[in-house]
């Protein structure tokens, strides 16, 4: 049995009709009926308000990034069309290649909505259980009662990897404060000397089963934002799928949704790695955990992230009941707007609805997906020039609601 529940009012939520906001002409997608089946289709935008919208965005976007640097892609849709997208800068700045609609970028964290997405697809496919232990996978993994679902949600306790092959290790106590209550503290400190060389899934496992890093907690106690259970999930699908996982994502997700430009970076593609920049120009090289994937190293380009979103939308990679379960927030154990699915981040602040997003970080590379489901629109941000503007340009997306944004999502981890 699975060891939660089906929130069937969340899901009503996330799917119902959007209401209309202001004066704006929105044109909300809809849900129909047919034999009992949801069967989800979007209603067309007409011309006026695809021009309404790409008006309100176009000044907004030249405020706010345009005009502070920003150095890369974006894409906004409404009901699967999209009304605003630009390209600007260049992708490579030794050759001046520029940016163009194919250009891919480095998603970041953004790549963990494909590999909880594709965990889910083997799910539906009755290849696995979200309740499998990792000993089902890795029989001689050290940490014992850790499910897929507790790596999904970010609720293992491991340590992440990002610091302990790096020579560090996360070291978490508990303090009162001057009021007298706990506070947990999360304190980054230097450990065991580790490879020098570039480091692989199979690396960052078989690091963890003879090194055993010290765990955070244990399994499904806290959530704690952690690259490894992602790092993890990946080795999982290549082993129920007998398949490396770039493989398997191209042949099984990429290619039947039609990402023409979008792939997963490993240590095979080494030897045409373009760099991202700092927000000085000064190029990101090659760095040992760049070949790690399933919690990063998904390149993409907005219009491919487009096809996705509506993928997500119509449920044909994953069905909509199965999105009804990534959409849940799992982590309760203290009141916060902030939460997590499975592979999503969720703002909650009734009465507005939902948010789903997932935003990244890697290098100079940074990236936001904004889904706001109850408004079928969305905001595609990929910069590979760093530049924290990005992140708050997500706000364009109130030319969709009709009022302000004064929401605080978090740009990478999580609360």
């Amino acid at each position: 049995m699975l060891r939660f529940t089906f929130v069937v009012l969340i899901a009503c939520m996330i799917f119902a009709c959007a209401n209309t906001p202001g004066n704006n002409p929105n044109h909300p997608a809809t849900d129909s009926m047919t034999n009992g089946d949801t069967i989800f289709r979007f209603n067309p935008l007409s011309d006026r308000a695809k021009q309404y919208y790409g008006n309100e965005i176009a000044p907004q976007y030249q405020k706010l990034l345009a005009q502070r640097g920003f150095n890369g892609s974006i894409l906004m849709a409404k009901n699967g069309e999209i009304v605003f997208e630009n390209y600007r800068g260049l992708i490579n700045m030794a050759t001046k290649e520029p940016i163009t609609a194919s250009t891919p970028f480095h998603l970041a964290s953004i790549s963990k909505t494909f590999t909880a997405m594709t965990v889910l697809h083997l799910w539906e496919q009755g290849r696995l259980s979200l309740e499998d232990t990792l000993q089902k996978y890795f029989p001689s993994f050290p940490y014992h009662n850790i499910t897929i679902k507790d790596l999904l949600d970010h609720r293992s306790g491991l340590g992440n990897y990002v610091h302990f092959m790096d020579g560090t290790v996360t070291q978490v106590t508990y303090t009162r404060n001057k009021k007298g209550r706990m506070v947990r503290r999360v304190r980054v400190v230097k450990s065991v000397p580790v490879p020098k060389d570039l480091v692989t899934n199979a690396d960052v496992l078989r690091y963890i089963i003879e090194k055993r890093p010290p765990i955070l907690a244990s399994p499904n106690r806290i959530f704690n934002y952690c690259n490894t259970n992602y790092a993890l999930l990946a080795l999982i699908v290549e082993q129920i799928t007998n398949q490396p996982f770039p493989q398997y994502m191209k042949d099984s997700v990429f290619t039947p949704l039609g990402l023409k430009n979008t792939y997963v970076f490993s240590i095979k593609d080494t030897g045409h790695y373009t760099p991202s920049y700092e927000y000085n120009g000064r190029p990101f090289r090659l760095e040992k955990l760049d070949c790690v994937y399933g919690d990063k190293n998904v390149y993409s380009t907005v219009r491919d992230l487009f096809e996705w979103d509506k993928a997500l939308y119509r449920g044909s990679f994953v069905s909509l009941k199965t999105l009804q379960v990534a959409f849940q927030p799992y982590s309760n154990e203290r009141r916060s707007q902030h939460n997590y699915g499975l592979g999503w981040h969720l703002l909650i602040n009734p009465p507005d609805p939902t948010i789903i997003y997932h935003n990244g970080w890697w290098h100079g590379n940074n990236t936001v997906f904004k889904r706001l489901v109850a408004d079928t629109a969305t905001v595609i941000i990929l910069g590979n020039k760093f530049n924290r503007n990005i992140y708050a340009a997500g706000k364009m997306s109130s030319v969709f609601t009709g009022h302000a944004d004064t929401s605080n999502l978090v740009e990478v981890g999580g609360e």
